[in-house]
């Protein structure tokens, strides 16, 4: 056999024991392994039932302990219940033990009530025949017994009433005199203004009769350019070396002025002519007003002014009021307000600007529906003016202004507006002002005659001795004073003086 064949006999042979042999050692290799896994599950088993006793045990050990705390606690609140129900039941007996009280009170009060009723009717039931028994021993009613009586007291303390109404009034006149001598007197020596004095026209010379033809132009060309550009009237008549402007707003009379001082100057006058002018003059019055808001501002010493109001302020320069040329009449106002309110411990800025810019609205009132107070604060609210001064505009044509800056405001205004020559009235206005003041003095009975001098500051009033006495002549100075101030319209203050003065002749002969 050769060697091939041999090793091909072993192969074949020897693979199968090899495949039977490894069989069997795979099984008892794999028998021994599951006994091993078996020992491990078990104890593994064996453990997890220990621990499972041990947890068990645990378990009901804390559950006992639980019951235990909620047992105790259950006691506790048990306890505590027993005690709030017994404070309750305490209480409630308490309660309706005040209220049983309460009651009896209550039906004390109503029966005592009803008692003293029965004795106040008694009472005014007596009272009432008492009078009547009275009333038909004296023969006078209530009435009659309680103005004789008055009558009597004062006619047995008139001397004593009058001394002591004198005294009061002296003392108190000598203080508030004293007083508002010293805060007047230190604003008003520190003050020196100027005025200026307008109307609703104005008067333009003209070099010569000749010009007045110019001026119309040809079919009345030139003054109609001039009257619809300016918005004014121009009067032009028999009225030598003149011509009359009449218009409502003073800064369209202003403006037509300098146009026709400008016109006649330079000679040519014509429509195109007469349109380049006016706009010409519009700018230079603008810078004009312009300027003279900065100038009264920094006169009463007012910072930080919007320029928009510096320019509505500067406007007053061509406005008056009665004859007063209202920029300087606003400068009189910040500088006077300044001054009195620095004495009285005010707020002077607030005082200042509330001063110079009080009149404020009658820049424009001419242009805009209402009236200048109303005016003035918003235009002042509408430049980021504080409220304290803005208020102001307002104030000072109240009656009780709200704050003290409003009232020195209007104190203020009252002065500069009625200093002498401050301001100008017609002479008819003038006569019927005096005539009025007198009248209401002569509508007092025992009134003889009453004058009223000094330009209507003092009213005179002469009374009939025989009829009116010292104590009369008092109190029918008081009632003048009364009258006065709620039927008429003044500045400034007006002084009652009433004379009483008897006199008795005799001759010798």
């Amino acid at each position: 056999m050769s060697s091939a064949a041999l090793w091909a006999l072993i192969a074949l042979v020897g693979i199968p024991a090899g495949i039977v042999s490894g069989y069997y050692l795979r099984r008892s290799w794999a028998a021994r392994e599951a006994q091993s896994v078996e020992a491990r599950a078990q104890v593994i088993l064996e453990e997890a039932k220990s621990k499972e006793r041990e947890l068990l045990l645990k378990a009901k050990d804390q559950s006992i302990k639980i019951i235990d705390d909620a047992k105790r606690e259950e006691a506790t609140r048990h306890t505590e219940l027993n005690r709030l129900q017994e404070r309750l039941e305490k209480r409630e007996t308490q309660f309706d033990q005040k209220l049983m009280e309460l009651e009896q009170q209550k039906k004390d009060t109503a029966d005592a009530s009803a008692k003293f009723d029965v004795a106040k009717a008694e009472v005014v039931k007596i009272r009432e025949e008492q009078m009547v028994k009275l009333q038909k021993i004296a023969e006078l009613t209530p009435d009659d017994a309680k103005r004789i009586l008055m009558d009597n007291v004062e006619l047995r303390m008139k001397d004593e009433l009058l001394a002591r109404i004198r005294k009061v009034q002296s003392e108190s006149d000598e203080e508030v005199e004293k007083s508002a001598r010293n805060i007047l007197s230190t604003a008003m020596q520190r003050i020196a203004s100027s005025h200026a004095s307008e109307t609703s026209t104005t008067v333009v010379d003209i070099p010569s009769e000749d010009m007045k033809g110019r001026i119309i132009g040809k079919e009345g060309r030139n003054i109609k350019a001039l009257e619809g550009l300016t918005g004014v009237e121009l009067v032009i008549d028999e009225t030598p070396d003149s011509i009359v402007i009449s218009g409502f707003n003073p800064i369209r009379r202003h403006l037509a002025k300098r146009v026709l001082e400008k016109l006649m100057s330079d000679g040519r006058i014509h429509p195109g002519r007469i349109e380049e002018t006016v706009e010409q003059v519009k700018k230079e019055m603008a810078n004009d007003m312009k300027k003279a808001g900065e100038e009264a501002a920094y006169e009463v010493g007012v910072a930080g002014l919007d320029p928009h109001l510096v320019q509505i302020l500067g406007r007053l320069k061509y406005r008056t009021s009665y004859g007063q040329n209202q920029l300087r009449h606003a400068v009189e106002v910040g500088l006077l307000a300044g001054l009195i309110a620095e004495e009285m411990g005010a707020n002077v800025a607030v005082a200042k600007k509330g001063g110079l810019l009080h009149d404020i609205g009658k820049a424009i009132d001419h242009e805009v529906q209402g009236g200048h107070p109303q005016i003035g604060y918003e235009i002042m609210k509408k430049y980021k003016m504080p409220e304290e001064v803005a208020y102001i505009a307002i104030a000072h044509h109240e009656e009780h202004p709200k704050t003290l800056e409003g009232a020195i405001v209007k104190v203020a205004d009252a002065l500069s507006g009625a200093r002498p020559g401050a301001r100008k009235g017609t002479y008819e206005n003038y006569v019927q002002r005096l005539d009025e003041l007198e009248g209401v003095a002569k509508a007092f009975p025992g009134v003889d005659r009453a004058f009223a001098i000094q330009a209507g500051r003092e009213i005179r009033v002469f009374v009939r001795p025989e009829e009116i006495d010292d104590y009369a002549a008092t109190k029918l100075a008081a009632e003048v004073a009364k009258k006065i101030e709620s039927e008429l319209q003044y500045p400034g203050e007006i002084k009652v003086t009433v004379v009483r003065e008897k006199r008795i002749i005799e001759y010798a002969r």
